[in-house]
């Protein structure tokens, strides 16, 4: 009976089951996540060598003029040594870790989730899935709704697949998109994208892609040769904030 056990442990069918709880469903990214992993003891003793968290956000790469989605991780942490569950015995281990201030936001199609997998020898992995709400860092919030206070209107969020040059944690970055819905630029910009590069808690790199509505004769060939648009590439740091509505009013007006 016990060998029986433990071929079917092996395939996953009465081996150790996790199962966390996170202490809440919604973050900020840069906070810190806690909760309890649980682990359950199947039919049989079984040593877990580790368990281990990984934060998954999912992506759009383009290939062929075909859209796919991507899965990419985003930060992964071990939370123990090696120990042995006994048969249905259960643990619970607590654990904190940080969710990174660049972890993308929860808008649009983009998803984020905890996985939760155990490292069990000679044996099936079993995980658990949990979905989180991503929300901006205080930094990329008010950068966005300073944004919307020029007159703008979030039209697109998505994480797409990133170039060599734009790459840097990981291999997409995540684009707003916006149209000009009244203000300044309504009639004169098609769209403005910004694009976070890279962030930490006292920064953030974006490039800002200004799209200007080019009229007449000239009109076609400036959209195919993509004259009517502005690539601007900076940095906006914490100190930036009492006046970065101004800031970002004079960067777009001098690219129109």
């Amino acid at each position: 009976m016990s060998f029986f056990n433990k071929v079917l442990a092996s395939f996953g069918v009465g081996g150790a089951k996790v199962d966390t709880k996170l202490e809440r469903s919604a973050y900020v990214a840069g906070e810190i996540m806690s909760g309890e992993v649980e682990v359950y003891g199947g039919n049989i003793d079984q040593q877990i060598d580790s368990i281990y968290l990984t934060v998954y956000t999912t992506y759009i790469r383009e290939s062929d003029d075909k859209k796919y989605t991507e899965v990419a991780p985003v930060k992964k942490l071990k939370i123990n040594e090696p120990f042995i569950i006994k048969s249905n015995e259960t643990k619970v281990i607590p654990f904190s870790m940080e969710l990174p201030v660049d972890t993308p936001i929860t808008i649009g199609k983009t998803r984020v989730w905890v996985s939760t997998g155990l490292d069990i020898k000679n044996a099936a992995d079993p995980g658990d899935k949990d979905y989180i709400e991503v929300k901006p860092s205080k930094l990329a919030k008010q950068i966005l709704e300073e944004v919307q206070q020029l007159g703008f209107q979030l039209r697109k969020a998505e994480c797409e697949q990133a170039s060599k040059r734009m790459r840097k944690n990981y291999p997409f970055v995540q684009e707003f998109e916006f149209i000009p819905m009244s203000g300044p630029y309504r009639g004169r910009l098609d769209e403005l994208e910004i694009v976070f590069l890279a962030q930490s808690e006292q920064s953030a790199e974006i490039l800002m892609q200004v799209d200007r509505k080019v009229r007449g004769i000239g009109s076609f060939l400036a959209e195919a040769f993509e004259m009517d648009e502005s690539h601007i590439r900076m940095t906006i740091t914490t100190q930036d904030l009492p006046y970065l509505q101004e800031k970002l009013k004079q960067i777009i007006s001098s690219n129109l």
